[in-house]
């Protein structure tokens, strides 16, 4: 286990909650959490992407070992691991957030680096493609005020 955080609970039942928090953290890509929690499950998180990157049989049983659920360990190796095949760490980033409202807990939200670019790059391509369809319908309406005109000025002539 990294760290020697306790965070208020006994052995077993810290390792279910960091377990559960890291599989749910993989499967969504994001998870909002106390700060001190975050930490914790940042570093857990890490050690998971790693292994996926080594991609080896022992690696994906080390890794069915701690994560809850078979096809998030299945959707690591296959597609969040290799987005980090470049990069040396650093795969999660975390934001402070504003203190929880019921106990004034520090919050922070922790996220998945990979995550934060493909949201960009959809961005992007959403505002292109609406650029696109934009430019699509002004040459639609401009062909029909021409028909129109045209239809106009052949009344005209009659």
């Amino acid at each position: 286990m990294p760290g020697t955080r306790k965070l208020g609970r006994p052995t077993a039942h810290r390792q279910a909650m960091l377990r559960g928090m890291v599989t749910y953290l993989l499967e969504n890509g994001s998870i909002e959490t106390t700060l001190t929690r975050a930490k914790e499950v940042r570093s857990l998180t890490e050690k998971m992407i790693t292994l996926g990157k080594k991609n080896t049989l022992a690696a994906k049983r080390a890794a069915m070992s701690f994560i809850t659920k078979e096809d998030v360990v299945k959707k690591l190796f296959d597609t969040i691991a290799p987005e980090y095949a470049d990069r040396n760490g650093g795969y999660t980033r975390m934001y402070k957030l504003c203190p929880r409202r019921g106990d004034g807990a520090e919050m922070a939200l922790i996220k998945l680096v990979a995550d934060e670019k493909a949201a960009k790059e959809e961005t992007k391509k959403e505002s292109k493609k609406a650029t696109k369809e934009t430019e699509a319908k002004a040459e639609e309406t401009k062909v029909e005020e021409v028909k129109a005109e045209e239809a106009t000025e052949e009344t005209k002539a009659e």
